[in-house]
């Protein structure tokens, strides 16, 4: 066949873990953190150079070497910290690339009702701000570490400096080191919390934007304003208790310095006036300690940010959790061959209730589609054809019963094999944002040459106005360059004309065509259903009286099932459809 190649199903994509993310470039990280060491290792030796240099002048010696130490080792430094940080956002920037991948891949493999229960806004809030979030990890996970190790380090200089002046800025840390922690704990709820409501208000503002037509026919925009304006102020809600939290920590860390601060000058001076402590070992405390106030500052601005991104981390595992739409071991089932005598699909007691509802769309279904031909599924909205239909693909899956598709339950198909065999038209004749051409193609395991796709577009009537495009088959259709709903169809029943599925089902493939191109659909329908299972669901009935097999359906469930002549003698309800459109012109032809 020439449609898509099976393929083993893909496992689900493991969870975000922070340390394999760290580790997947080990080189990078290794030198990013050694080049951070180098420039705290610089930082540190400063304040001991002033501590020399002061002493220098004190005993009238020369303060040039110790000046040219100090030049290089704050250049090294300052060159260090660059390159590390470099480093990291390299490092940062892929692991955001490695998730923002995975999250697409892993959405577009859900199952369509889990989707829809998702929202799509919720879901690219995910893909778009969690995974922004999750990336200053990279940087948090390698500041705190250094961060804690500066200020050990700077400690311990402070201690053998003066210990007892040390004595005093520990206590004076602590206190704010438990007020610090007490914020954080607060501030990852909250992150997760606003996460939560952007993704709302990104759901509802994507669903505004895709009916934008009919709110603008019906001067809905109020309405929509309202709604939006809902969703805008719970996030601003959310969001001012996460810019108090936010606001305590510099507040509190300003004030825990300060005391620091304070306590370290009174205690300095009592020292120094009683004679246990020299000027230039004081000057050198005083820097080390001022040195301090940002490591410590960055480790707990580094413990805030780190909320935030273990709260995204924890949002994007929620979404890699899903199970996807392929059954784990379709890697291992072997693909059936289609039964050469087998129906196209044969439903037995089949039933089947939407999630969330408690009257099923379908109830004890049964019936079967010849291998070749045309089957015509008709009834009343809300019969259940187009669900039906949707259980043919396996977009859902039964509540009871089982359908068969080619000889084989769909359960036993891996999921693409089972799709190679079909082409699908939906409802909206949904065309994917890429050139003409593409979406000619989808599904064919090799590219049409242009002559085949000449073919198929003068087979819909679309070779003119593929030509007006401003790049021809290569425009990509979606956004400034776009199809109307007619043509959207037209291009959509063209790709079906270019695959050489089993199994073709269109749902409502005449809805949006005028007469001629109504006459060049059933040219197309007939043509496919020559060698192959065509499935129609039709509202209008004028291609019905062509059809080889005609079911009826109603309130979910089979009312009968034959050709248009014998329905239209035996069946009343059918009839009733029949002479319910057009003045019942294929009745008075019966």
């Amino acid at each position: 066949m020439a449609t898509q190649p099976t393929n083993a199903a893909e496992p689900a994509p493991p969870a975000v873990r922070l340390r394999r993310e760290l580790a997947a470039h080990p080189a990078r990280l290794a030198g990013a953190l050694l080049l951070a060491v180098v420039a705290t290792a610089a930082g540190l030796a400063l304040p001991l150079l002033v501590q020399k240099i002061i002493g220098d002048f004190a005993t009238h010696r020369s303060p040039a070497p110790g000046l040219l130490m100090m030049g290089v080792a704050a250049l090294g430094g300052a060159l260090a910290q660059a390159l590390a940080g470099f480093q990291l956002a390299q490092i940062g920037e892929r692991m955001t690339y490695r998730l923002r991948t995975a999250l697409m891949a892993h959405a577009l493999r859900l199952p369509l009702p889990v989707v829809r229960a998702q929202g799509i806004g919720d879901l690219a809030a995910r893909v778009t701000s969690d995974a922004q979030l999750l990336r200053q990890v990279v940087e948090v996970a390698t500041q705190l570490p250094l961060a804690a190790l500066s200020v050990a380090a700077t400690l311990a200089v402070m201690a053998w400096i003066d210990w007892v002046l040390t004595v005093v800025t520990v206590a004076a840390l602590a206190g704010l080191t438990v007020l610090v922690l007490l914020i954080l704990r607060r501030m990852r709820a909250n992150v997760t919390g606003q996460q939560d409501a952007v993704g709302q208000i990104a759901q509802r503002f994507t669903a505004n934007l895709e009916a934008l037509t009919t709110i603008k026919a019906y001067q809905a925009e109020p309405m929509a304003d309202r709604s939006l304006a809902k969703d805008a102020e719970q996030l601003l809600a959310v969001s001012l208790t996460g810019a108090r939290l936010g606001a305590l920590v510099p507040a509190v860390l300003t004030l825990g310095n300060q005391f620091a601060m304070i306590a370290v000058i009174l205690t300095g001076g009592a020292r120094l006036a009683a004679g246990e402590l020299q000027v230039a070992a004081f000057a050198a405390f005083l820097l080390y300690l001022l040195q301090t106030v940002p490591s410590v500052n960055t480790l707990a601005t580094g413990l805030g940010r780190l909320q935030a991104g273990l709260a995204a981390r924890d949002r994007c595992n929620e979404l890699l959790a899903l199970p996807p739409e392929a059954d784990p071991d379709d890697a291992d089932r072997p693909t059936p061959t289609p039964a050469p005598d087998a129906p196209a699909v044969v439903f037995r007691s089949v039933s089947y209730t939407h999630a969330g509802s408690d009257q099923p769309a379908l109830r004890a279904v049964s019936f079967s589609v010849p291998r070749t031909g045309l089957t015509a599924v008709v009834g009343p909205s809300g019969a259940g054809k187009s669900t039906a239909i949707s259980l043919v693909g396996r977009f859902v899956r039964p509540s009871g019963g089982s359908v068969s598709v080619l000889g084989h339950d769909v359960q036993s198909w891996p999921l693409d094999a089972l799709r190679a065999h079909m082409a699908y038209v939906d409802q909206a004749f949904t065309l994917v944002e890429a050139t003409a051409r593409e979406n000619l193609q989808l599904g064919r395991a090799h590219p049409a040459d242009d002559h085949e796709l000449a073919e198929a577009l003068a087979a819909v009537g679309l070779t003119e106005d593929i030509a007006r495009l401003p790049q021809g088959l290569d425009t990509v259709l979606g956004r400034e360059s776009d199809l109307s709903g007619g043509q959207r169809q037209r291009m959509a029943l063209a790709r079906a004309l270019l695959t050489d599925a089993d199994l073709v089902l269109l749902d409502e493939p005449t809805s949006q065509l005028d007469g001629i191109n109504e006459l060049r659909l059933r040219e197309i329908v007939e043509r496919l259903a020559g060698h192959r299972a065509v499935v129609v669901i039709a509202h209008r009935l004028s291609t019905v009286q062509h059809a080889d097999h005609v079911i009826m359906m109603n309130r979910g469930t089979i009312v009968d099932a034959a050709d248009h002549p014998t329905l239209l003698t035996r069946c009343v309800p059918y009839r009733e459809l029949v002479a319910s459109q057009a003045g019942s012109p294929l009745l008075e032809r019966h």
